[in-house]
């Protein structure tokens, strides 16, 4: 089975279960339960298969927006799906949590330059490429780091702590049993560009990983948001993720709760 082929098996097995229908494994079943349950926005799923489209098509991002842009489907549109889990109820939650997710995918960009690189994709911006005289297709044919590369990196980073900022109060919006986690995803996923700045921002001869002690470091760290109630932000939500609050606007209604129910699985 070719990989386009796996795809388009799964917007059909999205299909069947937002129908209430699903094909017949335990996977199909639950997911097509908590969908319907939670009433997740279909859009949410439906735009993480398409950042995997994207990716089969080798689609070149050539602006900021374009990078963002995918950024919002492959992992805005993932923390959409969490924020319902959790009980968000109000736009400014769901803004937050998009911001969160662009903020984690940029990063994972800066971090992967390399690993992309040799995989045949570039995710960096090709107008910010462009202007210190880099040539994707070749960064793709002979990954090497440069001095104009890490300067790319370090705007990528600096574009991630941007969103970082503004994700930041979305957090204290979230049920206080849910604070703790996504605080500690938040830190540490921003500990990937700290450490990757202290190596000089190269990003293609070796990964750059948090160390265990690290991580749990940053967990401790994590634990005052527990009781923490930042001041809300009330900025917009970016352009590129508006299709995705858009979509789940419907959901944001004060005290909205939805209790999952196991016999929906039967």
């Amino acid at each position: 089975e070719t990989a386009p082929e796996r795809l388009k098996r799964l917007y059909a097995r999205l299909d069947d279960a937002y129908a209430g229908v699903p094909q017949d494994s335990p996977v199909d079943r639950a997911f097509s339960a908590t969908v319907r349950a939670f009433e997740i926005p279909r859009e949410f799923p439906l735009a993480l298969l398409d950042g995997f489209e994207w990716d089969l098509q080798k689609k070149k991002y050539n602006t900021l927006s374009d990078t963002i842009a995918y950024s919002a489907r492959v992992a805005s549109a993932v923390g959409g799906m969490m924020t319902v889990l959790m009980g968000g109820d109000n736009a400014r939650t769901y803004a937050r949590a998009f911001d969160l997710g662009v903020a984690l995918q940029l990063t994972n960009i800066a971090r992967d330059v390399g690993e992309d690189a040799r995989n045949g994709r570039v995710y960096l911006p090709a107008e910010w490429l462009a202007e210190e005289g880099i040539d994707p297709e070749q960064l793709m044919k002979d990954p090497k780091f440069t001095a104009g590369l890490g300067r790319v990196v370090e705007r990528l980073l600096a574009e991630a702590d941007r969103f970082y900022v503004r994700a930041d109060s979305g957090i204290s919006m979230l049920p206080r049993s849910c604070r703790i986690a996504i605080r500690a995803a938040r830190l540490i996923y921003c500990e990937i560009g700290t450490k990757l700045r202290k190596r000089g921002l190269n990003s293609v001869d070796k990964r750059t990983v948090v160390s265990k002690k690290t991580k749990i470091r940053l967990a401790i760290q994590a634990i005052p948001d527990f009781v923490i109630d930042r001041e809300p932000n009330d900025d917009p939500v970016c352009e590129e993720c508006r299709y995705l609050l858009d979509a789940v606007l419907p959901l944001c209604v004060e005290g909205r709760k939805k209790v999952f129910d196991p016999s929906d699985m039967v």
